[in-house]
């Protein structure tokens, strides 16, 4: 009983026992996940202006409704072409010597996850103006305003990169909308943010837990197709505007489009597998389909929803006329 009386031997013994489970059950384990996990072999470190608006994207607390985690389950799909693994986050160093801000994986949702944003909206007009204004760009934003990194100016000098706002959100503002350094640190961040290919050979994670996907009956020789409307939610929305109408300076219309309503399927096609630069006119257009894997079916699916949507009114196209541009494509890519 006198190891229980004497408080040096129980408290001294009790540490000794917190120690050492902290030790075996802590840290053992966690250094050895560390040696045996390794970031992908063709993932990018991040540059100096990158990380400068990794930093700006934890000061400005864009972590709080921001995540960046691909879960394993079928609702996750929309943020990421694969569920995220341990060596997507392996690279990844403490901030500094104070602050373990490192995977920025976040907890809640308020704002869409960041996983592989740079590759679906890589735009920097679009994310300077949703910076400077985010409901220029979703209507129904939450997201504050982020003013302060824009400064206002006479003139564009030379490297100044101009923000095009619509005239609504411009109210008491003469001059230029001029980005700052730190919100172009910033948008380099958010479009670094890729999911990195897995190595040839190693087959994708599936996710978990499906969801019957809505089909709509089409003319042509597919009978169905996948929901169009979804698809432009999706993919193209966040430039295009929920009624297809665009910003005005920024993104084109595709109410009226004489691409939309035109014949020439070609050259539709092409703009969504490929891109298009309209500039100075329009903020150029990344390769939608591309980048996101588009198949024909879904590419076929979000051409009919544009043409037969805001009041167009031109004829659909059939899965069989896309699939043999999305080839030919494809072909001349590789030359």
């Amino acid at each position: 009983m006198d190891f229980f009386d004497n408080y040096k031997k129980l408290f001294g013994t009790a540490l000794a026992l917190f120690v050492g489970l902290t030790i075996v059950v802590a840290l053992l384990p966690a250094i050895n996940n560390q040696k045996n996990n390794a970031p992908l072999p063709n993932s990018v470190p991040l540059t100096s202006d990158e990380l400068a608006g990794k930093k700006s994207f934890i000061a400005n607390g864009c972590v709080s409704c921001h995540t960046q985690q691909v879960r394993n389950v079928d609702m996750d799909k929309m943020w990421g072409t694969r569920p995220g693994i341990a060596a997507d986050y392996a690279g990844i160093t403490r901030t500094d010597f104070w602050r373990n801000t490192a995977t920025l994986m976040g907890t809640e949702r308020t704002g869409p996850d960041l996983t592989n944003i740079g590759i679906r909206q890589p735009s920097m007009a679009w994310h300077l103006l949703h910076l400077y204004q985010p409901r220029a760009v979703v209507d129904k934003s939450i997201m504050p305003s982020y003013k302060w990194l824009f400064e206002i100016k006479n003139e564009v000098g030379d490297n100044d990169v101009e923000v095009i706002v619509p005239d609504q959100f411009r109210k008491n503002i003469n001059g230029k909308i001029i980005a700052s350094k730190e919100a172009l640190q910033l948008v380099a961040y958010l479009q670094s943010l890729k999911q990195t290919p897995l190595p040839d050979g190693r087959t994708s994670p599936e996710f978990l837990y499906k969801k019957a996907e809505k089909l709509i009956t089409a003319n042509g020789d597919t009978p169905i197709l996948p929901d169009g409307n979804q698809l432009y939610i999706n993919n193209c929305q966040s430039c295009h505007q929920a009624n297809g109408e665009g910003l005005k300076g920024a993104f084109p219309s595709l109410k009226g489009s004489s691409i939309v309503l035109g014949e020439d399927l070609e050259l539709f096609v092409s703009i969504i597998m490929q891109g298009y630069d309209a500039r100075p006119e329009y903020a150029s257009m990344n390769a939608v389909g591309t980048d996101n894997n588009l198949t024909p079916d879904e590419v076929t699916s979000i051409i009919n929803h544009e043409k037969t949507s805001w009041g167009n009114d031109a004829k659909t196209i059939s899965v069989t006329e896309v699939k043999k541009i999305m080839d030919f494509i494809k072909i001349t890519a590789k030359k």
